[in-house]
């Protein structure tokens, strides 16, 4: 059954005009890496970027992997971001404190199994967001899946961003997935030419058969 309230999220941005050629596909969010060790790393972003996407009526969201604390608002004040993806250990408290700066947040779980689930709980009421990505040695970007059935096991009520590996091919797998607390798709590496740079046309047709036009 396809979700037409399902939220996408593009991450791994950073050419500007690529940036404005996805944006006019309208998607709900935005993600800009600041993790120096991914090869989508935002580098110099321009502000106005940032800017420009929110005119769009687009959120867009700073991504760190165990970025320091006063490093991420330093991030979020210069380019103006409202919500953050929290990617690396980062604890419920840290994630509670970013929330009292006025911050949405998106917390980043890697899964492999059920029992990838069992440390969620602890972070129940301190996220806006959960991000369910697939277990590997890198923090995301990987472009694999994981077994989405183990998510039956989740039973919190934090909304989450489904993540990991997900392409055109997986459409119909989207469609018949069905979870109450599902919120959006998270996309990255299966839409790229190359690191950072999306394939427009083949996003596209991801949100024209997942029923996501707006």
């Amino acid at each position: 059954m396809i979700n037409n309230h399902l939220k996408l999220k593009i991450c791994g941005m950073r050419d500007a005009e690529n940036v404005s050629d996805v944006a006019g596909l309208l998607p709900d969010y935005m993600g800009f890496i600041f993790y120096l060790k991914s090869s989508r790393f935002v580098g110099d972003l321009a502000k106005n970027i940032v800017q420009y996407v929110k005119k769009q009526g687009i959120q867009p969201v700073a991504v760190s992997v165990d970025m320091a604390f006063d490093s991420v608002l330093q991030i979020t004040e210069q380019y103006g971001f409202t919500h953050i993806q929290l990617h690396g250990a980062e604890t419920p408290q840290t994630c509670i404190e970013y929330r009292e700066k006025g911050l949405k947040v998106l917390k980043a779980f890697n899964i492999a199994d059920a029992s990838d689930l069992e440390i969620v709980q602890l972070y129940e009421h301190c996220c806006d967001y959960f991000l369910f990505d697939t277990k590997t040695s890198v923090p995301g970007g990987s472009g694999c899946h994981f077994d989405w059935t183990v998510l039956k096991e989740y039973t919190g009520t934090t909304p989450f961003f489904l993540s990991g590996g997900i392409g055109l091919d997986d459409v119909s797998t989207i469609c018949d997935f069905e979870h109450p607390m599902l919120f959006g798709i998270d996309v990255n590496s299966c839409f790229e030419i190359k690191p950072a740079l999306k394939d427009v046309g083949l996003l596209n047709k991801f949100t024209y058969q997942l029923n996501l036009k707006k």
